[in-house]
């Protein structure tokens, strides 16, 4: 109840408007695209808290270090080590077939600085657990941000791009010049190399 008021008080002062197709009824990796700014987490709580969504997210491990621990927590944080990217996934699975997670929140443009791919870690958690793809959004041009459609992945790593594409070929993000394009190495098998989450 605290939550669901608290992101109402939100979006009633709020510059952002929330333009969301429905909640998933399932679990789901939830993708929040483009990632450029630290506001961004205050976004997909709001998003989350609003549409009573129970969401998890991943978060390097400083994040959870003493008092702030707790708190992250029950935010929903998932401590992980960044030195050990191939454990990410594998923990995550685990955690989705143990029932623990509903809305996985996956930030796979990396950090908020311009990248050439985005990471792979979201497509294979998908794919190892059964788990759809929500595409969740932030678009500064026109002050919108909320969940887009949810997509089952089919394997076809070019194809499946090509609509996560199409959906975020005109969304901006909040400091546009730190956008990343939608496109994960494996679309290039020649230059295919695990990199992590």
């Amino acid at each position: 109840m605290l939550k669901r008021f608290l992101a109402r008080v939100y979006w009633t002062f709020s510059r952002w408007t929330l333009v969301s197709e429905a909640a998933p009824t399932r679990p789901t990796v939830l993708v929040g695209a483009p990632h450029t700014s630290n506001w961004d987490f205050v976004l997909m709580l709001a998003i989350a808290w609003q549409l009573r969504i129970d969401v998890h997210w991943l978060g390097k491990n400083s994040l959870f270090h003493g008092w702030r621990g707790p708190i992250m927590r029950r935010l929903g944080g998932i401590p992980v080590d960044r030195a050990d990217p191939a454990r990410v996934v594998n923990d995550v699975i685990g955690q989705v077939h143990d029932g623990t997670v509903f809305g996985l929140v996956v930030t796979p443009d990396g950090t908020r600085g311009g990248n050439e791919y985005w990471k792979s870690g979201f497509y294979r958690i998908a794919r190892a657990t059964g788990m759809p793809v929500t595409l969740g959004f932030v678009d500064r041009t026109t002050m919108t941000t909320g969940l887009g459609p949810t997509i089952d992945l089919t394997g076809d790593v070019a194809a499946d791009m090509d609509r996560v594409r199409a959906f975020y070929a005109d969304k901006a993000g909040l400091r546009p010049e730190r956008r990343t394009e939608p496109r994960l190495r494996e679309e290039n098998p020649a230059s295919a190399a695990p990199d992590g989450a």
